[in-house]
């Protein structure tokens, strides 16, 4: 962008001094001296009214309206290009398209650009209806007119109305096909933006990349694959679409291989490319390549971008470095509201529920205006430190005070709020008052509750409900299972493992992970695979001689199976969090926090051990599962056993 300006600059400086260079020669030479022929001087006014509208044209895109109309106003002879100069710059801005109808009137001969400014002008001010009344009116057109119409009714999301001028235009060209198949995409009409791609006669990168963006929309990545690796171009845009792809669909090491791909290759990313790379390293808790990211930001012109800070901070607090983050924060000059949703669910997210209500009373009191999102991260702030009666308040007054709508997320975490409060009745109630049918993560979330506070009434209801809605999900069955087994209903438990196979469910296994020296190394419970187990073991059996000693009592009830105590002891003590841990204990050097990950809510027994174990070892050890942090120090943990 830094390069693209000074070229700018350049180009206009050199416009200058064309303007002053013919200046001198028109009035700093007397008449007597230079007798000239009419055709000479002719061609001298032509180059003076090119030189004047380069200059016209710089102050337009300065921004610096009055000194183009300025320079407008005093020419003697205008040109039409004089004329379309002017009237795109008020055709453009805001609260001056009247200005812009009556110059269009006063144009002596208006060319086609003159209507297509025009054109533009009353979409932009008036919407598509008024802007087709206008291009219906028009004596000529061109295919940038057509475009012009078919664009903006696939912007607006008229797909009929884009088709049925689409298949009338006289001619067509990339332009014209690419807004076809990026309207469908945006529709979500992926079998009509792939035929539409199919039968363009030309195609341009934008184009292919559209469609690229499909295929990543819809889950279709092998598509997308194929064609990114058929593209002989490719501009920054298609690379941000492949990147942020494999990020959204699941794939994040795809994502980050293909950036440092991107960088050989020399294309400089953007502020987007940086957003999707560090939400691929959130979700892989990749905290060593989210900074090299972050030095890499420090070393571009993106160092001061506000959407590039804001993904930092939100890359640090996903990745278990909260301090960081907030150190990152306090430096962003010019905070928008996504920045400040993002301090305030990181501290959410770790537990500092006081610590994100302040940051969301500093929020209104400088004059920022909170959006939904914003109290998505509020609800879970008080969700997560136990205020129940302030979460309930903020969601009341949300609509009145803010004017803010709620959303099915803004139930899940009341629900959520109610539910961890034992509540559960209440929460019923919320979810039988929802203005629209309540997802399946409403009942998920009520069916987890219900299985803390052992609720096998309301257990059933959510998972009856939940099931309903879609049979596929694991989280119905095996919540439900947790919960019978809890209460050693064996037989249950055997009657929903049956339903499972009998449909074809299969339960998403546990796993966590560690990030050792760049490297990520993951544990399944009860593992065999890592090429290290034997010294994990052995340090897990010497933790568990201690932790003992001190008092831990291993917590059977999380032994989700049907075997004796001895052998539940040992299934618990091979937890996936346990042998992370462990390992974190042997590799990480001491004074630097253990950050384990773990893709489901962390077990209440693995909660105990590890609050034993951080006293034991003097470590402090930072655990993320699917809802919240959890950071162990002394023998305690942030959330002060709520959660």
């Amino acid at each position: 962008m830094f390069y693209l300006r000074l070229l700018r600059t350049r180009k206009r400086n050199s416009s200058f001094a064309t303007l002053i260079k013919h200046q001198s020669l028109t009035f700093s030479t007397p008449n007597h001296q230079h007798v000239s022929s009419h055709s000479h001087q002719r061609e001298l006014n032509d180059n003076n009214i090119i030189a004047t509208n380069k200059l016209i044209t710089s102050y337009v895109r300065c921004g610096d309206l009055d000194s183009a109309v300025r320079v407008f106003e005093n020419m003697k002879v205008k040109s039409t290009v004089t004329w379309n100069s002017i009237l795109a710059a008020y055709a453009k801005k805001l609260g001056h398209f009247e200005q812009a109808r009556h110059l269009f009137e006063k144009i002596p001969q208006p060319n086609v650009v003159s209507y297509n400014i025009m054109l533009a002008g009353h979409w932009l001010h008036f919407g598509v209806h008024d802007a087709r009344s206008f291009f219906d009116s028009m004596p000529v057109k061109d295919v940038a007119s057509w475009n012009t119409m078919v664009s903006g009714y696939a912007q607006v999301g008229l797909m009929g109305e884009a088709q049925r001028l689409f298949s009338v235009m006289p001619e067509r060209n990339c332009v014209s096909w690419s807004a076809m198949v990026s309207g469908y995409v945006a529709c979500g009409d992926l079998d009509s933006a792939v035929e539409c791609f199919y039968a363009a006669d030309v195609r341009s990168v934008i184009t292919w990349t559209a469609m690229i963006t499909g295929y990543m929309k819809f889950g279709r990545v092998e598509q997308a694959e194929r064609l990114f690796e058929e593209m002989t171009m490719r501009t920054l845009v298609t690379w941000n679409s492949m990147i942020a792809g494999y990020v959204e669909n699941g794939r994040a090491e795809d994502g980050l291989r293909l950036f440092r791909t991107m960088l050989e290759t020399g294309v400089k990313p953007n502020a987007l490319s940086l957003t999707s790379v560090l939400l691929g390293c959130s979700n892989l808790s990749a905290l060593q390549l989210g900074k090299q990211v972050h030095q890499l930001v420090c070393k571009s012109p993106l160092s001061s971008d506000t959407t590039a800070g804001t993904s930092l901070v939100s890359m640090y607090s996903k990745c278990g470095d909260l301090k960081d983050a907030w150190d990152l924060f306090v430096q962003i000059t010019r905070k928008d509201v996504v920045c400040w949703n993002a301090m305030i669910s990181g501290y959410a997210q770790h537990g500092a529920g006081e610590k994100a209500l302040h940051l969301f009373d500093k929020m209104k009191k400088e004059g920022m205006k909170p959006d939904w999102i914003t109290f998505v991260a509020v609800l879970l702030a008080c969700n997560h430190t136990g205020l129940v009666d302030l979460g309930v308040q903020y969601f009341n007054t949300m609509a009145k005070d803010f004017g803010i709508e709620t959303k099915p997320e803004h139930y899940a975490c009341m629900v959520d709020l109610l539910g961890r409060a034992g509540k559960l009745a209440e929460a019923v109630d919320l979810i039988k008052s929802m203005p629209f049918r309540p997802h399946p993560a409403i009942y998920g979330t009520l069916l987890g509750a219900c299985r803390i506070h052992k609720n096998l009434h309301l257990a059933e209801f959510a998972a009856k409900n939940l099931l309903e809605l879609d049979p596929t999900i694991a989280t119905g069955y095996v919540q439900l299972a947790n919960v019978y087994a809890s209460q050693n209903r064996w037989d249950h438990v055997a009657r929903i493992r049956r339903s499972m196979k009998e449909n074809n469910v299969v339960k998403t296994p546990g796993y966590s992970w560690i990030e050792i020296n760049s490297m990520v190394h993951e544990f399944r419970s009860s593992d065999r695979l890592h090429p290290e187990l034997a010294s994990i073991h052995v340090k897990l059996n010497d933790l568990e001689k201690k932790i003992k000693l001190a008092g831990y009592v291993p917590d059977l009830e999380f032994a989700l199976h049907d075997v004796g105590e001895e052998l539940k002891e040992q299934i618990l003590l091979w937890h996936s969090e346990k042998l992370a841990i462990a390992f974190g204990l042997l590799k990480v050097p001491s004074g630097v926090p253990i950050r384990v990950f773990k893709n489901l809510r962390v077990c209440g027994d693995c909660h105990s051990a590890t609050k034993y174990i951080s006293a034991i070892e003097g470590r402090e050890i930072i655990v993320r599962d699917t809802s919240r942090f959890h950071h162990f120090k002394d023998g305690f943990c942030s959330c002060r056993d709520y959660w």
